[in-house]
């Protein structure tokens, strides 16, 4: 093998693995819709390229109004960052996929300023988020 061919392989290499960049921001806290704790769902943290900030999307599942990147989830990315909250009535327990109840809300966006190490951030989802719920159509019979 070339010099070359290897030394391609290795960026090649390096663009899938990583160059060990920051190892990202964990990230806990409450998530309350209309004041109440949201029984389940789940929250994204997509770093806000718009204000500069680029770096990997993380999240963590909600359940009892509760969430924790450390627990069923992954770290953020510190600094402008825009929160996506999705919000259901329950979740299943059982073992497999994880299915949700009804739908409280659904990718409601919120801007916060993440810090560069971990923190505890709460979001608290207004009613008017119920908006964002796709209506079913009646069942014809």
């Amino acid at each position: 093998m070339t010099s070359k061919a290897a030394l391609g392989m290795l960026a090649a290499l390096l663009g899938v693995i990583g160059c060990g960049g920051p190892a990202g921001v964990q990230v806990s806290g409450e998530v309350t819709f209309g004041g109440k704790p949201v029984p389940a769902g789940r929250i994204f943290f997509n770093p806000d390229f718009s204000k500069g900030n680029d770096g990997p999307q993380g999240y963590a599942d909600i359940r009892d109004g509760r969430f924790d990147t450390r627990k069923d989830g992954r770290p953020a990315h510190g600094g402008p960052t825009v929160a996506v909250l999705q919000g259901f009535e329950s979740v299943s327990n059982e073992p497999g996929p994880v299915t949700y109840g009804k739908p409280l809300f659904i990718d409601y966006e919120m801007p916060v300023d993440l810090p560069k190490q971990s923190c505890t951030q709460d979001f608290a989802v207004p009613p008017e988020a119920a908006k964002t719920v796709p209506k079913t159509p009646p069942r014809k019979v």
